[in-house]
């Protein structure tokens, strides 16, 4: 690690209160959890569900040697202790000035980092990157929704950490051996400047649709998180690999003007990069002709859906921005596999229909999947999926007319309902697609899918991907949607559970 002075984590230079901080003030340890704050620990009174100002008081109490806050934090803090027994040192954006400092005090990195933001698409892009980077021989990780994947570590609690602990998975990473990672941005890290520090060589934007309302408000916000990916955190000179077909495009472009873009998908009004020509879909996969700068390509892949063909070459830009060879890439690109949980294959009747689990859980990402599937999908499409609770209540009628309009059988089932009433949220979905079935219990749903494949059909259950718990009333219940699928395909089958 580097060293642990205020001086080399960037924050001699602070304004401050209380006691004047000594640049060479050792620091033991950084968080913004007052319960983890130990001796000569920098805490930082964070404002968000909580008020970190009101705990500044039992952070000083266990020892901390310094406290970050903003102007008003401080006043906060001081109000409740009486004074400032410690440095407070001020920062406008103390989130900010933590992960800075976090990214110094671990110091260490991989070499070559991408990350990837978007509604939909980050899980697979990031799966994919570490893929490609690990068929060209390099010593790879990726991590995020779905936990670390290439190294023996622990994962994360959230789809991106806290700076803290981000940076000490990176550093971690790097101890073991850990040369190439990709990483997943969601739009609450990049509002919470988790992100920054992250010494990143190129970044991908995948789309953008309507999710996370209940936090950002408006979706112009919610777009502006993402963009500070490329705005703000993206190093100037790196390599921004953006979905051209998406609309705000032209916005993504601008917020990026600092990189070197590489567009992708198949609009041929943007700048030259990897451009889909046309694709072909089988009960296997799907065949892509692309262009690398107007050269022609031909790539085969064992993927199902044309957004996951998408999500290939998004990670195929990353994988050439951070600087590998285009031919040696798109060779890679043949031996891709999916990920857990999205559009994954979990079960096959013995008649022959297939059934599906994906983690689609907006009306866009869920019209996607379906549209996706479809091409692969001789007969019938049948769609089992519903809408979490204490969440963007808005969507919810929206997921249903895209259930509605991409599906040839609807079943409304429950999707953590958390602490709302069930039936009261499948009333809200089924109000975009009336004369939907309805079965409150999602095993009772998937079995009903299950049951009514003919040997053409297939079936999607979509919403929880690879998640392995129901949440209910403040308890979660271990439930996974692959599990069930594949006991009710053996049950109907006639074959013991698996």
């Amino acid at each position: 690690m580097s060293g642990r002075t205020l001086g080399a984590l960037g924050l001699a230079g602070l304004a401050h209160r209380g006691p004047a901080p000594a640049p060479d003030l050792a620091i033991a340890g950084l968080t913004a959890d007052s319960r983890e704050v130990r001796p000569g620990f920098l805490f930082a009174a964070l404002r968000g569900r909580l008020d970190g100002a009101e705990f500044a008081q039992y952070a000083v109490r266990m020892g901390a040697a310094a406290v970050l806050a903003d102007e008003a934090g401080a006043e906060r803090a001081k109000a409740d202790i009486g004074s400032w027994p410690v440095p407070f040192l001020i920062d406008p954006e103390p989130r900010r000035r933590l992960a800075l400092a976090a990214a110094a005090f671990f110091g260490a990195q991989p070499e070559t980092l991408v990350a990837v933001t978007g509604t939909n698409g980050k899980t697979s892009v990031a799966s994919f990157a570490r893929q490609i980077f690990a068929a060209l021989g390099r010593r790879a990780a990726s991590f995020g929704t779905v936990g670390v994947e290439g190294a023996d570590i622990p994962a994360p609690a959230m789809t991106t950490p806290d700076p803290v602990a981000l940076h000490r998975l990176l550093a971690a990473l790097a101890a073991e051996g850990v040369t190439h990672a990709a990483m997943e941005a969601s739009s609450h890290g990049l509002a919470q400047h988790r992100v920054d520090g992250a010494r990143l060589s190129a970044a991908a934007f995948t789309n953008i649709s309507r999710d996370h309302l209940d936090y950002h408000e408006t979706f112009e916000a919610y777009l502006a998180a993402k963009l500070r990916l490329f705005s703000e955190v993206l190093p100037e000179g790196a390599a921004a690999v953006i979905n051209a077909d998406e609309a705000c495009f032209p916005e993504a472009f601008r917020a990026a003007r600092r990189a070197e873009v590489i567009p992708y998908g198949r609009d041929r009004e943007a700048a030259p990069g990897l451009r889909l020509i046309d694709a072909r879909f089988d009960a296997e996969g799907q065949s892509l002709d692309l262009e690398w700068r107007g050269a022609p390509r031909r790539v085969r892949l064992g993927l199902v859906g044309g957004f996951q063909g998408l999500n290939a070459m998004a990670a195929a830009g990353l994988a050439i921005g951070a600087g590998e060879e285009p031919e040696a890439v798109f060779g890679a690109m043949e031996a891709l596999v999916g990920v857990r949980g999205r559009m994954e294959r979990v079960a096959t009747r013995a008649n022959g229909a297939a059934v599906y689990v994906d983690y689609a859980h907006t009306p866009a990402g869920l019209a996607v999947a379906l549209a996706a599937l479809r091409l692969h999908t001789p007969g019938r499409l049948v769609v089992v999926f519903g809408a979490g609770g204490d969440r963007d209540r808005g969507k919810r009628p929206e997921m249903g007319r895209a259930a509605a309009a991409g599906a040839d059988v609807v079943i409304v089932t429950d999707d953590n309902p958390r602490s709302e009433d069930p039936a009261a949220i499948r009333a809200e979905v089924i109000a975009g697609c009336p004369g939907a079935e309805e079965a409150g219990d999602r095993a009772e749903a998937i079995l009903r899918g299950v049951d009514s494949l003919s040997p053409s059909d297939r079936l999607l259950i979509a919403g929880k991907g690879h998640e392995t718990g129901q949440e209910i009333m403040g308890v979660t219940h271990p439930f996974d949607d692959a599990e069930i699928a594949r006991a009710a395909v053996a049950a109907l089958n006639g074959e013991a559970a698996p």
